[in-house]
């Protein structure tokens, strides 16, 4: 059982929007070509593949949302920093696919 949260797309944006988020807390675990592709600007890129080498990065003071593509890659990051001791820890459901089609753009 893990200890992070779902948090739907539309709850992130709206929170965002509401100045409760800031960037620094939005992780966004895809590759490069994928966020040159589509990003948000209230969010950072952490790569999966380089989050153990960059965990100094990543503030656990406040509440950490991490986003990929479509919801799966950060369900595993979730799950790997909760078992490095992060806690508050929120996985972006549906992913930068779901966020840009509330945003009105086509993602795949």
């Amino acid at each position: 059982m893990n200890n992070w949260q779902e948090m739907t797309p539309e709850a992130l944006l709206e929170h965002i929007e509401n100045g409760e988020i800031d960037g620094n807390q939005v992780i966004d675990v895809r590759e490069a070509f994928e966020w040159d592709f589509y990003h948000m600007d209230a969010s950072i890129l952490i790569p999966m593949n380089t989050i153990p080498t960059r965990l100094g990065e990543i503030d656990d003071s406040k509440p950490i949302y991490i986003v990929c593509a479509h919801g799966v890659r950060s369900a595993a990051v979730c799950q790997y920093l909760e078992e490095q001791g992060y806690s508050s820890l929120h996985n972006v459901t549906g992913g930068m696919a779901a966020i840009a089609s509330l945003k009105g753009f086509q993602y795949d």
